[in-house]
């Protein structure tokens, strides 16, 4: 079955093209997820690498590996790969795919866990978070080149090998290729009801420094002052924050305090993790901490306050808005279940955002149970969703979400 020639592909094209590819989908999803691919297990990221390389060539990609460089902590991290294939829509549009390789398994996870099926859906390390929406992405592109729809001006496929630490190494090569398009589409997964994601929380890490005076608990208490008081108040006015614009919230995640039960404390710390849905949202809690940090909470002690690089929220703007009611529309053309819907949890979607670029997260198949042994990929959910994908590159190579 091929689609009429210099025609936008229909439904029943589509879904029969995936559906084609679904075999394929299914070995290589097996294949992936028998490999540990832990952020920081750069051999297993980069053997999931090849396999995705390999089926991008095979895609008519030209493929390239780009070194990231090492965690904060020194550990050396895998190389990101970047794939480019140009269509043939004259005056067509730049899409930024993004997917991730990196899982948050421990190795020997794979050969404990290998993939299973079972009623109709697959278990296993990564079978949703994130193989299964980097191989849906595959799927769907191979459909429309076998239909010869190559509505799109270029195709740039990210794959980044350290999503679930936070990107540390390749968010600037994200951003950098997120400014040279016109779309981004993420494929993590759908959420557990097939919704798609149209709004991700923003995050800051801050490191309150409380510093005191110590002096001898029994002798003379009366010289010191107790960084851990002065933190105890200070982290219930700081967990009190949030609400307002966005969303926010604030959570002191972490406490330490003193070194001995018969010293004044002299130092305390506090590590704060501040979301919200807007930029706005995250400068206001940032400006009330400092506002509290700045205050005595006990004589002689003083708060300092150190800022993490700042994980911008994507933001529901309206162009944003229009590319989800255009995802929405083709959904319904597609008779797939789908809505919008907004997370706290942060992806690589957020890092191209937050340089202005329209992105739609949760393009991947439906799936659940991220990061725990019951990690699920509903398998029915797999040829509609990539003919979902398919038809959304198809329409917005050549027109855009307007």
């Amino acid at each position: 079955m091929s689609a009429p020639a210099h025609r936008r592909p229909t439904a029943a094209h589509l879904r029969a093209a995936v559906e084609r590819r679904y075999p394929a989908f299914l070995a290589d999803l097996e294949l992936m997820t028998g490999v540990d691919s832990g952020s920081y297990d750069s051999e297993g990221v980069g053997a999931v690498g090849a396999m995705a390389a390999e089926r991008l060539r095979g895609l008519g990609f030209t493929v390239r590996s780009v070194p990231v460089g090492s965690a904060p902590d020194g550990r050396r991290l895998g190389d990101a790969l970047v794939a480019r294939r140009a269509g043939r829509a004259p005056g067509g549009r730049r899409l930024l795919l993004m997917a991730h390789l990196d899982t948050v398994y421990e190795a020997g996870t794979a050969a404990a866990r290998p993939l299973r099926t079972e009623d109709g859906t697959a278990y296993g390390p990564g079978v949703c978070d994130d193989k299964g929406g980097l191989l849906l992405g595959v799927a769907a592109i191979g459909a429309l080149l076998d239909l010869g729809a190559e509505d799109w001006g270029e195709l740039v496929f990210l794959c980044t090998p350290d999503e679930e630490i936070g990107s540390p190494g390749s968010r600037p090569l994200t951003e950098a290729l997120a400014k040279e398009a016109d779309f981004g589409l993420c494929l993590e997964c759908a959420r557990e009801n097939g919704d798609l994601v149209t709004a991700r929380k923003g995050v800051v890490d801050l490191r309150l420094t409380v510093r005191g005076r110590a002096a001898h608990s029994g002798v003379e208490p009366e010289r010191g002052a107790n960084a851990a008081l002065a933190a105890a108040h200070l982290l219930i006015a700081v967990q009190g924050l949030g609400g307002g614009p966005g969303g926010t919230t604030v959570n002191v995640g972490r406490v330490r305090a003193g070194s001995r039960t018969n010293v004044v404390c002299d130092e305390a710390v506090l590590d704060v993790e501040v979301r919200s849905a807007t930029r706005d949202g995250l400068w206001d809690a940032r400006r009330e901490i400092a506002r509290l940090a700045s205050r005595t909470w006990v004589e002689g002690t003083s708060v300092e306050v150190a800022e993490g690089e700042e994980c911008p929220p994507l933001e529901r703007t309206p162009q944003v808005a229009d590319l989800a009611d255009l995802a929405l529309a083709l959904a319904a053309e597609l008779g797939v279940r789908a809505g919008a819907a907004a997370t706290g949890g942060v992806a690589d979607a957020n890092f191209a955002a937050g340089t202005g670029l329209p992105v739609l997260d949760g393009l991947g198949p439906v799936g659940g149970g991220d990061h725990s042994p019951g990690e699920w990929l509903d398998l029915s959910s797999v040829v509609p969703r990539g003919a979902l994908l398919a038809a959304l590159i198809s329409r917005l190579g050549t027109g855009g979400a307007g």
